[in-house]
């Protein structure tokens, strides 16, 4: 593991952990967790929550978190994606094979095995996958905007080799982060995480990482947002302009001046976190069948 990797973990879990201190799941929420979803011990793992109260089907949101790859897990996201349950959805929050042990596209292949699962428990859980949103910040997010593009162009499939099970994506949400893969093999900025996951000679993936020329009118409509503090906001508002010059629709938010930081959202006591978590559930539901 990279130096840069190793202080990222380290600085990361602390954060994270300061953070959370003293928060529990909130009780109007039923939160399942430890469901398998793959053969990995302790990496296939997801968590299911949603509304104690719901009657019926409900729309399902699946988190992508973040992490630079090499950090992050589902219990670092629980109560972010219990508030997301709080807003009428059922949320699916996964661990997911990190870096160095597992390099691209690893994280892809799960979330694939994720969407998997949910089609063949769909009958077990207030669950409906033909309602489908998924949301990524930072790492998360450019991996859920590579895997919208692999969902949406039978072309990058095939590049990839990865097929997605047949699932409606309805939209995406795509928070804090970084999406131009091909400008980024060549940006020596956080070398040794990227080095992490893919591998000294990102070279060798060659069209695999040329994502955003396969964005076109197919895919999912996109909510974006980052912050006036977030290291990684001059990567939002170009990737919206993409977005909309290729046909799609897309609502950008730039929260707050710079003392609102990176993936900002996932913080449960911040009132901005909280608006931006309610506009990006209102333009899903603007999706819903």
């Amino acid at each position: 593991m990279s130096i840069s990797a190793l202080i990222m973990r380290r600085m990361f879990a602390k954060g994270d952990a300061q953070r959370d201190a003293g928060l529990t799941i909130p009780e109007d929420v039923t939160y399942v967790r430890d469901l398998r979803y793959g053969s990995h011990p302790s990496y296939h793992l997801l968590d299911l929550c949603w509304p104690r109260d719901a009657q019926g089907k409900l729309p399902v949101i699946v988190s992508f978190h973040g992490g630079g790859y090499v950090y992050g897990s589902k219990e670092v996201y629980q109560f972010y994606c219990a508030s997301l349950a709080q807003r009428g959805f059922a949320v699916v929050n996964f661990n997911y094979r990190l870096a160095p042990k597992f390099k691209f596209p690893s994280p892809l292949e799960d979330l694939g095995a994720v969407l998997a699962w949910l089609l063949a428990h769909r009958d077990e859980y207030p669950i409906d996958p033909e309602n489908l949103f998924l949301v990524g910040d930072s790492a998360g997010a450019q991996m859920a905007s590579q895997y919208a593009a692999i969902w949406a162009s039978p072309a990058y499939q095939r590049v990839m080799g990865i097929t997605p099970p047949p699932v409606r994506l309805a939209a995406v949400g795509l928070n804090c982060g970084m999406y131009d893969m091909a400008a980024q093999r060549r940006d020596r900025g956080l070398d040794g995480v990227k080095r992490d996951y893919f591998t000294a000679h990102p070279e060798q993936f060659g069209e695999k990482l040329n994502v955003l020329a396969y964005i076109d009118g197919n895919y999912p409509p996109v909510s974006i947002f980052s912050a006036g503090g977030d290291f990684l906001l001059p990567h939002c508002e170009p990737m919206a302009e993409l977005l909309r010059s290729r046909g799609v629709d897309c609502d950008c938010h730039i929260y707050g001046d710079k003392s609102v930081g990176h993936v900002f959202h996932c913080n449960m006591r911040l009132d901005i976190g909280r608006q931006a978590n309610d506009d990006q559930t209102a333009f899903f539901r603007r999706y819903l069948r």
